[in-house]
């Protein structure tokens, strides 16, 4: 095969992704509103295409494209797997909302699968510019989505907050790539790591180019002290819109931290381990704290995820192939406990009624003992109650920081996690304890209630054993990080 042949068939299942938002954008037109169905199912196929694409063209090495801006390793592999299944449950709880809500229309699905092109290319990113082109269809997807509910004033200020805020974090990334650049004289991630393995000049600019792509990075994850947009914008956002941006979207963040910081400055360890260090106990302890205060459930959940980011930063600050793999491992639990979260506040709401407050949830037992079950499962996962997946999420990051010898944050992080499991229990309370303020009926299509019941179950089982899913994740961060 020539070159072009090989950069064609590497970037696949991006360009079959790509083109059909296209098609669902186009076909949109031409359909009466009442058959956007067809567009739904349309977007579910082309999840399950390029799940098929990925899998035919994954190969056990590293395979470059695109001059090297493009990698096809088991990492970028596996976490593209996990985007597909991922957006896929999301459209599936979000049907009924959208269409309640007059949402269900084809700028949604073309959106939400630009966006997922978006974190397919930063996934596979080993450029500055492949990944930075793949944050910004991400980000002006989200953009898009956020304000998408175009009568919803909160929804536009979200938006215009998000907008805002995100432009001047690029703004920041682009400057601290431009200054690692002209320190290397590469944009090619793996060219700027042998820059530095073979010559340590111009270290005072490294640094500061490397504190402001850490502030790019820190903003798009939501840690602390970038942290200010997560709240308003998870709270302002159509449901449907912020189960997108809390769960999926994080996979990519994920990859993107990963290729900067473990592939391409990895060098640079020493100093950028400082800046996640200060990031990750700033962000458990005040998502912790704040989250206490809280009495809107999407605003709650959002403060608990600025916490799961500093758990998440915990594994990546270890800089070993341990601490990548079980920070791979925490972010895969924090997305299915997020879509079963939130996929909760779906199911209880309906049109007119958005059931994102916590009074919502009380006396759920009564109203439905099976999905308070399901609930409680995922409030015990996110506290870290065993024998859930989030406890031995939040085990293998504290493990691994713990060999990496951050022995005081490892007993502040586990400190701040009894303090973080007031309000999660709080949530069970309400379910069990309280009587109903709404004893409407659940009324909800069986996809929906049978997807929420194996997400929340499947918390459970990977609980139980969580040595196949822990396995995956070292496998993939071992055949990929060279």
């Amino acid at each position: 095969m020539n070159a072009l042949q090989i950069d064609l068939i590497s970037a696949l299942p991006e360009l079959f992704v790509l083109t059909m938002a296209m098609v669902v954008l186009l076909l949109d037109l031409f359909i009466k509103p009442g058959a956007r169905g067809v567009i739904d199912s349309m977007t579910q196929l082309t999840l399950l295409g390029a799940a098929y694409l990925t899998m035919t063209t994954a190969s056990q090495g590293v395979g470059y494209a695109f001059s090297g801006m493009f990698v096809d390793d088991t990492l970028a592999d596996v976490l593209k797997l996990m985007i597909y299944v991922s957006t896929a449950i999301t459209l599936v709880y979000s049907r009924e909302y959208l269409i309640q809500r007059h949402m269900y229309r084809g700028e949604f699905f073309a959106l939400v699968l630009f966006a997922v092109a978006g974190m397919m290319i930063m996934v596979s990113g080993a450029h500055f510019l492949s990944i930075y082109m793949g944050l910004e269809l991400l980000s002006l997807s989200l953009y898009a989505l956020v304000a998408l509910d175009r009568d919803n004033a909160r929804a536009t200020e979200a938006a215009m907050k998000y907008f805002v805020l995100g432009a001047l974090a690029s703004g920041m990334l682009l400057y601290g790539m431009s200054m690692l650049y002209g320190a290397t004289g590469s944009l090619n991630l793996r060219e700027i790591s042998s820059s530095l393995m073979e010559s340590s000049e111009h270290h005072s600019v490294l640094v500061l180019g490397l504190v402001f792509v850490v502030a790019g990075i820190a903003f798009k994850l939501g840690a602390v002290p970038f942290q200010m947009w997560v709240p308003d914008v998870y709270h302002g956002s159509p449901t449907a819109v912020t189960l997108f941006i809390g769960a999926v979207s994080k996979l990519s963040g994920f990859a993107f931290v990963v290729r900067l910081l473990a592939q391409g400055l990895d060098v640079l360890a020493v100093d950028w381990q400082g800046m996640l260090l200060i990031m990750a106990v700033l962000s458990i302890a005040l998502g912790n704290v704040t989250a206490i205060a809280q009495t809107n459930l999407k605003r709650m959940l959002a403060y608990s995820t600025i916490s799961h980011v500093g758990f998440l930063l915990l594994g990546i600050m270890s800089a070993s192939m341990n601490g990548f793999a079980s920070a791979m491992f925490y972010i895969t639990a924090y997305v299915m406990m997020s879509l079963a979260g939130f996929g909760m506040i779906l199911l209880l709401s309906r049109k007119g009624f958005e059931a994102d407050k916590l009074d919502d949830l009380k006396g759920l037992n009564q109203r439905s003992p099976w999905f308070a079950f399901m609930m409680l499962i995922t409030m015990f996962s996110m506290a870290g109650v065993p024998p859930t997946l989030g406890f031995y999420a939040k085990f293998t990051v504290l493990q691994s920081a713990l060999q990496a010898g951050f022995i005081g944050v490892v007993i502040f992080a586990v400190l701040m996690a009894v303090i973080g499991a007031f309000y999660y229990l709080r949530i069970v309370k309400l379910m069990y304890f309280d009587e109903p303020k709404d004893n409407t009926p659940i009324k909800s299509s069986t996809q929906m209630k049978t997807v929420l019941s194996i997400n929340a179950l499947a918390l459970l089982l990977f609980g139980l054993m969580p040595q196949s899913l822990m396995s995956l994740c070292a496998y993939a961060i071992s055949h990929s990080l060279q």
